[in-house]
């Protein structure tokens, strides 16, 4: 199929879902996973942006020890501490509450700043198998090659966020040939676990399981920095909450990172805006502004 370029004028063609005047729950709920005991920020920078893609309630699950911190920077979300490992990250027992969590959320995204352990592989295959949309990026992309015939049984095809080392764990490839033909490798991505899957590069690709692709290029190289992935996975939980199918969902949060790059660096400079700026721009964008 041709590819297509993600701009604007294609995202006239995939609408998001009106807001109504109605009450938080209108908006959708999405649970955050993430964070460790080294990577607490994670969560609170995917946070951050759910609730500014839109999303109406926001629980955060993570490890204890970063439980009260993501409280206090946080006050919008109930946040949820779990027991944690050796590693600083979820230990085996926190499979299950995890999982029942999921289960009640109307969207999730899981993965940014956790660690990639044993308990990795269970907890991707327990939220893709709850059947609500997911968005899984960071260490549950490079545990689901263990996963894979469970991810493709999914009620509702998942959405992965991979960069180029993470598409190559998935794909069992080196990292240079994602680099040398990232569309190809985001084909095969698509195909082999039937999900919707991103790509990200200076140019970056989406691409469904029914084969339809599409190339953003923008943001410029201000994005390149610690977090903006995080921010990312954020918005794309924010738009699943408000009940944007997942190609939409994919497509419009590309757009909305990359456009908030490019403001970004009108505004602070090309090199040197944080990725918790990020989030700021989204209620303008997502309102035409």
């Amino acid at each position: 199929m041709k590819v297509q370029t993600l701009d604007a004028a294609l995202l006239k063609k995939h609408p998001l879902p009106p807001i109504g005047s109605g009450d938080k729950d209108e908006r959708g709920s999405i649970l955050i996973i993430a964070g460790s005991r080294d990577v607490a920020g994670a969560a609170l920078l995917a946070a951050m942006a759910a609730m500014r893609a839109g999303a109406g309630r926001l629980q955060i699950a993570t490890v204890d020890s970063a439980a009260t911190q993501l409280a206090m920077a946080m006050p919008e979300a109930m946040v949820v501490g779990l027991a944690q490992g050796r590693d600083g990250g979820f230990a085996p027992s926190t499979l299950k509450p995890l999982a029942e969590l999921a289960a009640k959320a109307d969207a999730v995204v899981a993965g940014p700043g956790m660690q990639g352990n044993a308990q990795a592989p269970k907890l991707a295959a327990a939220l893709v198998g709850n059947g609500n949309p997911v968005a899984l990026d960071a260490a549950l992309l490079r545990a689901l090659p263990a996963r894979e015939q469970e991810v493709q049984r999914s009620e509702t095809p998942a959405i992965l966020l991979p960069h180029a080392g993470e598409m190559a764990s998935l794909l069992g490839i080196d990292e240079a040939e994602v680099e040398a033909d990232p569309l190809t490798a985001a084909r095969t991505c698509a195909d082999r676990y039937d999900a919707v899957t991103l790509v990200k590069g200076v140019e970056s690709h989406v691409v469904t399981p029914d084969g339809q692709a599409f190339r953003f290029r923008g943001g410029g190289p201000g994005l390149g920095i610690s977090g903006s992935g995080d921010t990312l996975a954020g918005i794309v939980g924010g738009l699943l909450a408000r009940r944007a199918d997942p190609l939409t969902a994919l497509l419009w949060a590309v757009w909305c990172h990359g456009e908030a790059g490019r403001r970004l660096g009108d505004k602070v400079g090309t090199l040197g805006y944080l990725a918790r700026e990020i989030p700021g721009e989204m209620p303008a964008l997502l309102e035409g502004r």
